[in-house]
């Protein structure tokens, strides 16, 4: 039996993802080193506090906080244990369900968000949106959903392995 052709990158494919690997990179960069240098916050605390400074209350049950800030489950839980060490986020149990955990940021965490967001924002500005046209922006956001959409299908398996 013979396994599915393997659909190789043409030339333009093979350019247009370096590129996108590449800016994907730089950027990351940038933001990290910025808000390590200046606030001490690793990327993905931030993304922590700023979900749930957003949320309703500021608290959300962790497996909500897991998939909205993308973490797995494990991860996720290290970075509310460091968060609860700096007394920006307390964790508690879940009133309607005793195996759920809630997660609620603090009035500190919420200040050190606060002073952390005039730089992240500008660092963005200055490593993303400063150099795309407002259209651009919207082709990014675009483009960003259909491959967010793209990855939350499951693979196409029809031509897997079956007896």
């Amino acid at each position: 039996m013979r396994g599915p052709q393997t659909r190789w990158l043409t030339p333009e494919e093979q350019l247009a993802w370096r590129a996108f690997l590449t800016a994907c990179q730089t950027l990351f960069a940038a933001v990290d080193g910025q808000l390590a240098r200046d606030s001490q916050i690793p990327h993905g605390y931030y993304e922590i506090l700023v979900r749930l400074s957003e949320a309703p209350g500021r608290a959300l049950r962790m497996t909500q906080l897991a998939e909205a800030s993308t973490s797995s489950k494990s991860r996720l839980s290290h970075a509310v244990s460091r968060l609860e060490e700096r007394g920006w986020v307390l964790r508690t149990d879940c009133a309607t369900d005793r195996r759920g955990q809630v997660a609620q940021l603090t009035d500190e965490g919420f200040a050190a968000l606060a002073a952390a967001a005039p730089g992240h924002v500008e660092q963005v500005r200055r490593s993303l949106l400063d150099h795309l046209t407002p259209e651009q922006v919207e082709q990014l956001r675009e483009i960003s959903d259909a491959i967010i959409a793209g990855a939350d299908e499951p693979p196409d398996d029809s031509d897997c392995c079956l007896p």
